[in-house]
């Protein structure tokens, strides 16, 4: 019998909600019947988050690697050594400190093959800043770190809603000259694939968003939407992506257009990820496709002003546990269908007047013998695709 789906955790910034809505997630036994979870984090203050947070519902097991993680129990793997100092609400170098020794601990684990999928606890993108990380996140890390040469693609998704970005983390000065015929047609190929291969949607039909108010107006607002949009839009279309655009985000999410499509691409962060927040509520979440590995997180920050007070919602980062273990399995079953493909049987038929094709070892035999070796034939090939 295989093993449980062996989920890596990183605790985050120590500071803000991280352990908070982890160990929230993890009270519930049936979670821990689904997967076996290991933090990569400090015992001891998991443990105090612990007795804050859950008291008699959770159990700790420390251990030293991913590869110790026992099923059914909550393994955390000390990857600070001398517990970073709390200061709850307040990021500061120690804490980016131990979010960083955190994730690298667990992307190690990861290519060795210790964890199955990452769920990644928020982070202070500027505590963590420092000579060993200079990324703007999370993703950014993971695709240069482990990503093999992989573009990694951000995609925000709660139940039937599922956003992509062309640009991701970018100041809105530099947002315009990213969008190229190259990133908008990169960006809905990335999610038409990860819409079949992650989500197990066969046709997916995906909106691409404009750039400019009212879409451009007819150039009188920006010529980005006629020149670059549309034109990496057809080229998707003829290459059997049903992709549909550019929509001006306005109208597109205030008058309810979303609901008729599988796949939103929008042109950068705010422009998706505002509304996509506001029609997800708590159960949205992040999850990073493209690479070969499964890495989700809550769609959530650190929420320093309400960290440690026993305030935290953990449904994101609850659906971000149960989102990496969907997608895992469904990454298997279509990797495995696609490695062993149906075979294809000719339907072809002579035109009226015309001979079949003569199958080895007719050569030389009258018309009867032929005839009847031809029926024999066929009904072996009908017996035979009957049983495959």
């Amino acid at each position: 019998m295989a093993r449980p789906i062996r989920v890596g955790i990183t605790h985050g910034d120590i500071n803000g909600i991280g352990y908070e809505v982890i160990l929230k997630s993890l009270a519930d036994e049936m979670m821990r019947e689904l997967c076996t979870p290991v933090i990569f984090g400090s015992p001891q203050i998991a443990e105090k988050a612990r007795r804050q947070f859950c008291q008699e519902d959770v159990r700790l097991t420390k251990v030293a690697s991913a590869a110790n993680a026992q099923d059914g129990r909550i393994s955390v793997v000390d990857v600070c050594g001398t517990p970073p100092q709390l200061t709850p609400g307040e990021p500061t170098e120690e804490s980016g400190k131990a979010a960083v020794a955190a994730l690298e601990a667990a992307a190690e684990a990861l290519e060795k093959g210790h964890i199955d999928v990452l769920v990644t606890a928020p982070i202070s993108k500027e505590a963590v800043q420092g000579d060993s990380f200079h990324f703007p996140g999370h993703t950014e890390y993971l695709e240069s770190r482990i990503g093999g040469g992989a573009k990694a693609r951000m995609i925000l998704f709660a139940d039937d809603l599922r956003v992509a970005l062309v640009s991701t983390h970018l100041p809105i000065a530099k947002v315009a000259s990213a969008v190229t015929v190259e990133s908008v047609k990169e960006a809905i190929e990335s999610l038409s694939d990860s819409l079949k291969r992650d989500f197990g949607l066969t046709r997916p039909r995906l909106a691409v968003l404009s750039l400019n108010p009212h879409a451009g107006d007819g150039g009188v607002l920006g010529s980005e939407e006629q020149e670059i949009i549309a034109p990496a839009i057809a080229a998707c279309f003829e290459d059997g992506i049903m992709a549909f655009g550019p929509f001006a985000a306005d109208g597109f999410f205030g008058m309810g257009d979303y609901l008729s499509f599988d796949g939103i691409v929008s042109m950068y962060h705010d422009q998706g990820l505002a509304p996509f927040k506001t029609l997800a509520g708590e159960k949205g979440v992040n999850f990073t496709a493209g690479l070969p590995f499964v890495r989700t997180s809550p769609d959530h920050g650190t929420a320093f002003g309400i960290a440690w007070k026993g305030e935290a919602d953990a449904t994101s980062m609850r659906e971000a546990i149960y989102a990496a273990i969907d997608i895992f399995r469904r990454r298997k079953r279509f990797d495995e269908a696609a490695a062993n493909p149906l075979k294809k049987y000719s339907t072809d038929r002579p035109e009226k007047g015309e001979r079949a094709p003569m199958r080895n070892g007719n050569k030389g035999k009258n018309a009867t013998d032929s005839g009847q070796e031809e029926l024999e034939s066929s009904e072996k090939d009908n017996q035979q695709t009957s049983e495959e």
